[in-house]
């Protein structure tokens, strides 16, 4: 009697929790709402066929339970309850699955009026691209992607000279326009999803996939990877924003095309040390950095990440919070380098400056702190040595205290909060994972020990470098 009374009472709050629970769609802002139809649909002939099972089950053990004057009888076939259960289930089954197979025919059938953008999934960051004024994409291909053509772009097809680069994880589209997205992984599968817009599709290394969708309600969406894609995946994300046509426009108008980012000069490290004198007053001379004015080492820091800071300082992503006061020393120097061309020629001249590893001033569990490295060393490299790919800046050789600090910043909100730095918000993430002041040191301690390949070679070779 009482697994009665228990399967009853489980029926009646379930019903009440689905329909009094908080948790439900996010509004939509597509024209996707025959996936919320076939969704309802489908939890409509489940949750029938719940309620009936289990009020049965309810019913068959009250109505069977045991009693000393009633003996049980066998059954063995019913074939008038075994057609009525086919009957219904199959009737159930097809309500369930015929609508999904309407849906999925309209999604296999881009309208012909839709725009075209390419979306590029890597581990853990997007990037996107439209076609520009020939209204096609060039080809593009995993093999040529470098620092320098981040994209993978073939230099040699002209059809993606005018290609429009997005070089950051903020997409934006014009709303009640049809888009197609196409779908390209640089390195593993990933799933390109916007909860908002409810369609989705995996990138598959090797292939191009795509879906479209019609964004109907401005705003600004996130994107999410929902494929387990490796130790960041939960940081894999994005941004779409959606706008007025005329928007639109002129948010793409400023974007730099293919053969512009190829064009631009290439960086001139001798013009860069005549930027660099004004750092050399707090970094050193061979920037070697200086605890006691609160200037990091920066030799041995390649130029892509210098070059990033540097306009994280001049953009307001990085010190400006009101605890940040050595960022905001910072952003002012950063704001007197005139152009692009002077922050290029000197992060290329802060590359070029020699390496001598710093002497260590953080001490720690070394063993403990290996440990702790293995989730960093899924991005910045084994060694240290920072994985340009990836995103990941080299920590090895760098000054440790200064790599203390900025976990410290990254777990208390000082940086990695502010709405456009993709990246910091991954690391801040990432240093919530060293619980306390003891762990900080010890992952620390142990990127101390650190050696990579390269300085290990050239001191095999007797160079100094």
């Amino acid at each position: 009697m009482a697994i009665a009374v228990v399967l009853v009472l489980l029926v009646i709050g379930s019903l009440i929790f689905h329909f009094a629970s908080p948790w439900w769609f996010t509004p939509i802002a597509s024209n996707w709402t025959t996936m919320d139809d076939t969704v309802v649909l489908t939890f409509w002939v489940t949750g029938i066929v719940f309620i009936a099972v289990n009020l049965y089950l309810a019913w068959v053990v009250w109505k069977y339970r045991h009693r000393k004057d009633q003996k049980a009888t066998y059954d063995p076939e019913n074939k008038k309850l075994e057609w009525w259960l086919t009957i219904v289930t199959s009737i159930g089954v097809a309500a369930m699955l015929a609508p999904g197979l309407f849906v999925w025919g309209k999604f296999v059938s881009v309208p012909e009026d839709a725009a075209i953008v390419e979306a590029i999934g890597q581990q853990w960051h997007w990037s996107f691209r439209f076609p520009g004024k020939d209204g096609e994409l060039g080809h593009s291909d995993a093999a040529l992607v470098t620092p320098d053509n981040p994209f993978g772009l073939d230099p040699e097809d002209p059809k993606g000279s005018d290609d429009v680069l997005v070089a950051r994880p903020e997409l934006h589209l014009p709303v009640d326009q049809p888009v197609k997205v196409l779908l390209r992984s640089k390195d593993v599968l990933h799933n390109f999803t916007v909860t908002q817009f409810r369609v989705k599709m995996d990138l598959v290394p090797g292939m191009i996939t795509h879906m479209w969708l019609t964004p109907t309600v401005p705003g600004s969406y996130e994107i999410l990877c929902e494929e387990l894609c490796g130790v960041g995946h939960f940081a894999m994300r994005g941004r779409v924003v959606v706008t007025a046509r005329d928007e639109f426009d002129s948010w793409l108008a400023a974007l730099p095309t293919f053969s512009q980012a190829q064009a631009l000069a290439k960086a001139d490290p001798l013009a860069g040390a005549g930027q660099y004198a004004i750092c050399m007053a707090c970094h050193g001379s061979s920037g070697e950095g200086n605890a006691a004015l609160n200037a990091p080492r920066l030799a041995g820091q390649e130029a892509w990440y210098i070059s990033r800071q540097l306009h994280g300082f001049r953009n307001g992503l990085r010190g400006a919070h009101e605890r940040d006061n050595f960022g905001a020393q910072m952003r002012a120097f950063a704001s007197m380098l005139p152009d692009e061309a002077a922050i290029r020629n000197l992060s290329a001249y802060i590359e070029s400056l020699p390496g001598h590893a710093p002497e260590a001033t953080v001490t720690g569990n070394v063993a403990r702190g290996e440990r702790l490295y293995m989730t960093c060393a899924a991005c910045h490299g084994r060694e240290g040595q920072g994985i340009w790919a990836l995103n990941a800046p080299r920590l090895a050789d760098m000054s440790d205290w200064y790599l203390v600090r900025q976990l410290q910043n990254f777990q208390h909100g000082v940086r990695g909060t502010h709405r456009e730095d993709y990246y910091g918000w991954q690391m801040a993430t990432m240093a919530d994972s060293l619980k306390d002041e003891r762990s900080i040191n010890d992952v620390v301690a142990y990127i101390n020990t650190l050696e990579p390949e390269p300085a290990r070679t050239a001191m095999m070779d007797g160079r100094d470098d």
